[in-house]
């Protein structure tokens, strides 16, 4: 299991830069701090999971967000198929990916051994993935995959079924994308920082309907 490498690929959270869904009810600073303890709480999922190396995969500048341990790679440029395909291109062995927008993410579920599959697959609500796990890292398994649909989770499995791998699903997770999504979330994760950030952000937002 220590043999794996956990990929984290994500954005800088900055102010207009992520979460656009999450604008309106929340502002664009309050929508980017859920995005930073977003990606802080997966971080520290992938941290304390066993792993031989841990990545972020990075669109921006790292800031003091980031926990020790890990090395910080740029994103290349292209559609996110190509980004993914890229990350999972710089893996010289088993590796499992995963997105900033699942901070209910623990350090059990990263916990993956390829002893008996050659990759795992992670199933988002919205019909995407949050988690891709190959044990031969091939960057055409990903390479013109349809992403930010409701069919892209079905098309990614099907390519990896296709291509004859021993495929393993892991639990259905809801990403981050709205603030209903933000909620229930939250809720999964009760004490993470993500929850902590988010009541105090309603707190503000029910503040400004009240001005």
């Amino acid at each position: 299991m220590v043999s794996t490498t956990l990929l984290v690929i994500a954005k800088e959270p900055r102010p207009g830069r992520v979460k656009t869904r999450l604008t309106p009810p929340f502002s664009p600073d309050e929508a980017a701090a859920l995005a930073e303890a977003a990606l802080g709480d997966s971080l520290r999922a992938v941290a304390a999971a066993p792993a031989r190396r841990r990545v972020l995969v990075l669109d921006g500048s790292p800031g003091p967000w980031l926990p020790p341990g890990f090395d910080v790679v740029p994103q290349c440029a292209g559609g996110l198929d190509e980004r993914l395909a890229d990350a999972f291109a710089g893996c010289a062995g088993p590796a499992l990916l995963i997105g900033m927008d699942t901070p209910q993410v623990t350090p059990e579920l990263l916990t993956v051994d390829f002893a008996d599959c050659d990759a795992y697959f992670g199933p988002a609500e919205d019909g995407g993935f949050w988690a891709l796990g190959l044990a031969r890292p091939d960057p055409a398994l990903v390479r013109g995959v349809p992403m930010s649909t409701p069919v892209t989770g079905a098309v990614q499995r099907e390519r990896l079924c296709t291509a004859g791998l021993r495929v393993r699903d892991l639990p259905r997770l809801r990403d981050v994308d709205t603030a209903a999504d933000a909620r229930a979330v939250a809720a999964c994760a009760p004490h993470g920082r993500f929850a902590a950030r988010l009541a105090a952000c309603a707190t503000g937002t029910e503040r400004r309907g009240g001005r």
